[in-house]
């Protein structure tokens, strides 16, 4: 017989909410009808925590996917006029990434559908339960270093 893993069925329960959390923002930022995806909107948000254009390595580097990834995200922004390429004041060889009108149009249409799909992930919770989570939450996310996984 084995004894239940409470830490495993934790880290499933986890895994399950992630993806429904990834699912149900997904469909409100499909509604919203700008052609934009989830990787998409979240360069965006990342450029606009910048106070100049970055670098695409800058954008690589914070969103922590390889070079190419961002290459192709950019492309599509940039086909829909939601970001332009500019080349660097100072380094014509460097080419760095501004929003445009359209992209912090974008990101303010974005950002209401982030709300209502967090009311509707959160809906089944009191104030109380939403406060516990916020602080359990900020606590997994400030936590220890992260430290290297194990397998087995």
């Amino acid at each position: 017989m084995t004894t239940p893993d409470p830490d495993g069925l934790l880290a499933e329960q986890l895994l399950r909410f992630t993806r429904r959390v990834h699912r149900i923002q997904k469909r409100h930022i499909e509604q919203c009808g700008m052609g934009v995806t989830p990787a998409q909107s979240r360069l965006l948000r990342t450029l606009a925590h910048y106070s100049a254009p970055p670098r695409m390595a800058d954008l690589a580097e914070r969103l922590e996917v390889v070079p190419r990834a961002v290459t192709s995200l950019v492309d599509g922004l940039e086909a829909s006029g939601k970001v332009r390429r500019v080349p660097d004041p100072t380094n014509r060889r460097v080419i760095r990434i501004e929003l445009t009108d359209d992209g912090r149009k974008a990101l303010r249409e974005l950002r209401g559908a982030r709300r209502s799909a967090a009311q509707e992930i959160l809906a089944p919770l009191t104030e109380e339960q939403r406060e516990v989570l916020g602080g359990l939450l900020n606590t997994l996310v400030d936590g220890a270093a992260e430290g290297g996984g194990h397998c087995g």
